[in-house]
């Protein structure tokens, strides 16, 4: 009894740390994904800025986010944004419970239109 339990006991231990580390990438992946979300609303509504500040906008406030949720390895850009739309891109590495490794890089990405305030046009 005692040694099949410890041939079966590190198998099942192994597929409970994978379903773990499976919700944790999950996580992380819904994580980025909502620091470029609030990261592409905050650099859509500046106003009469350059793109440059709303850019630098963005980040911050993509940073922010990420800084709040604990996270330390990660990179925000707004590398894709153009005069017409803005894009964020948030890339980030989750914790592995297995020291030593390396997990895969989670990259999610967040797309809008920036808002333009154009004057009513008067009919003649």
């Amino acid at each position: 009894m005692s040694l099949s339990l410890a041939i079966v006991f590190p198998v099942v231990l192994l597929l409970l740390l994978l379903v773990v580390q499976a919700a944790l990438i999950w996580y992380d992946r819904q994580v980025a994904l909502t620091a470029a979300r609030e990261g592409v609303d905050a650099g859509r509504v500046q106003g009469d800025t350059t793109e440059q500040t709303k850019d630098e906008a963005a980040r911050r406030q993509a940073r922010d986010f990420l800084d709040r949720q604990g996270l330390a390895s990660y990179q925000v850009g707004t590398d894709g944004s153009t005069p017409e739309t803005i894009r964020v891109t948030v890339d980030l590495t989750p914790p592995l419970l297995i020291p030593g490794l390396t997990g895969p890089r989670v990259r999610q990405y967040a797309e809008a239109p920036r808002e333009r305030f154009v004057p009513p046009v008067v009919a003649p």
